[in-house]
């Protein structure tokens, strides 16, 4: 690609220069996730009423992968999978509120490295947004950010840059200002730039509403309808998109930009969720969800069947801005542009694991108010506690205990392992014939159950043991 020349001249340059910094040459990326937005819920994924027309638009003008799974079925494991490009559990988040260990490298930190300006808008809920933190977004990567904890609506209490403050307005749109303003900031500079957009919805409380839509606060509210703020949210979120790309586009800058559109976990609404079950389960529905890559000097338009997860982004954006990765010890992600060009067709195993620990609530709003007014007083931090939880604690794990609920998804054959107490049951799915995953082959498949079985196990243990610091005193 052209851009990976370009920057193999400036990178000679800044040697023959002794420059301690070199500049990338690659494109600007936008990564924007939505919080809870199943597979099945857009348009153009055959939901039968919610409205979607720029994602339906986007979709027709990229790549949809079809085959796209968050690498946990909530929240704050699949953004650590985002940033680092592993398993969630490695970094030590094994479920919601946890948060992600400094030592470990984001992909704002490698991009910053390799040349480009970074910004956080939105969710973060990997971490504390006290600027004093090291699991903060200014401290993993970030040069600018507003960020909130966990899930925020109407008149939220974030974090711009360390600073905490109430803003007025819908979480959404208030999110997707603060991506414009960066992007029109850095559009025109000498840097490429990395925008990390997480929305807040379709998240509950689910009381934002869509703009410029007639009756926006009774849309869907038809009493066959589960959840019309759920759906409402969505279609608010597809306006934001809507801006995004229209922005793009009167800047100028669309085909050098890489749009990147995804969710951090199934949907609310099992019946849409695109299989079975929904959000916080591992089944198909808690894992499958909607995403596109629109990158139109690179990428033809079209569809990909092979399968894919959020811990791709950061082998995927690497390659793209020419960086290399050798330092990411135990990547669970691939590079996905030799699929996203249709040059490949097979990838390796993915494997996924939940229940391993509880999660642990996180309430946006009263936290970052009460550090509001504790500043505002001249009073102690009330929650020093969440400067860093337990990111420097590495605990022994059992490497022979695997409880919970794992899969291995090695298309087409997804083997479940579900271990309470000392009881283990394996499932296994052909997800070609049962995307519903309804009929259990496990005992009529003995042979493959075994040798999935013994692949996923050997992971798992691999996942622990990064979890207890392994990786980290190689490094």
């Amino acid at each position: 690609m052209n851009w990976k020349v370009g920057r193999g001249i400036l990178l000679l340059l800044g040697i023959i220069l002794g420059s301690a910094r070199t500049y990338a040459d690659g494109p600007n990326i936008v990564l924007v996730m939505a919080d809870d937005h199943g597979y099945g819920d857009t348009g153009f994924t055959g939901h039968p009423f919610v409205q979607t027309p720029n994602l339906d638009h986007m979709s027709d003008h990229g790549v949809v992968m079809n085959r796209f799974y968050a690498s946990a079925p909530v929240c704050s494991p699949t953004r650590a999978s985002v940033m680092t490009g592993r398993h969630p559990f490695r970094g030590n988040v094994p479920n919601h509120g946890h948060y992600l260990r400094p030592k470990e490298i984001t992909i704002a930190e490698h991009l910053k490295t390799n040349g480009y300006v970074t910004g956080h808008f939105g969710k973060w809920h990997i971490g504390s947004v006290q600027p004093q933190s090291p699991t903060c977004p200014g401290q993993q990567g970030f040069d600018e950010w507003l960020s909130g904890l966990n899930f925020f609506d109407l008149d939220p209490y974030l974090s711009h840059n360390g600073e905490y403050k109430q803003f007025k307005g819908q979480g959404s749109i208030i999110t997707m200002d603060a991506t414009l303003d960066f992007i029109q900031k850095h559009k025109d500079g000498e840097s490429p730039f990395f925008a990390v957009t997480w929305f807040p919805s379709p998240h509950d409380p689910q009381q934002e509403i869509p703009t410029k839509t007639q009756d926006a606060a009774t849309l869907y509210n038809d009493e066959e309808t589960k959840k019309p703020g759920y759906f409402r949210e969505i279609t608010l979120l597809d306006q934001q998109v809507g801006r995004l790309r229209k922005a793009l586009r009167e800047w100028g800058i669309e085909k050098n930009t890489l749009l990147i559109y995804t969710s951090d976990n199934g949907g609310l609404v099992s019946e849409s969720s695109g299989g079975r079950a929904k959000k916080g389960s591992i089944y198909e529905g808690g894992l499958r969800v909607p995403t596109i890559f629109e990158w139109p000097d690179q990428l033809d338009p079209g569809s990909v069947d092979v399968t894919a997860s959020s811990s791709d982004f950061f082998p995927t954006l690497s390659a793209i801005a020419g960086c290399k990765t050798q330092e990411q010890l135990n990547l669970d992600g691939i590079n996905l542009l030799p699929f996203l060009d249709g040059s490949k067709k097979q990838r390796k195993a993915i494997g996924f694991w939940h229940g391993y620990e509880a999660g642990q609530a996180t309430w946006n709003d009263r936290v970052i108010r009460d550090l509001l007014i504790a500043k505002k007083n001249g009073e102690s931090n009330p929650h020093p506690d969440r400067i860093l939880k337990n990111v420097n604690e590495y605990p022994k794990r059992d490497l022979n205990q695997l409880t919970g609920h794992a899969a291995w998804n090695d298309w087409p054959w997804k083997l479940h392992r579900i271990q309470a107490g000392d009881k283990v049951n394996l499932e296994l799915y052909n997800l070609t014939n049962d995307p519903m995953e309804s009929q259990n082959l496990a005992q009529q498949n003995p042979e493959l159950a075994l040798k999935m079985k013994k692949e996923l196990e050997h992971w798992q243990r691999s996942v622990l043991q990064s979890w207890q610091g392994a990786d980290y005193s190689i490094r």
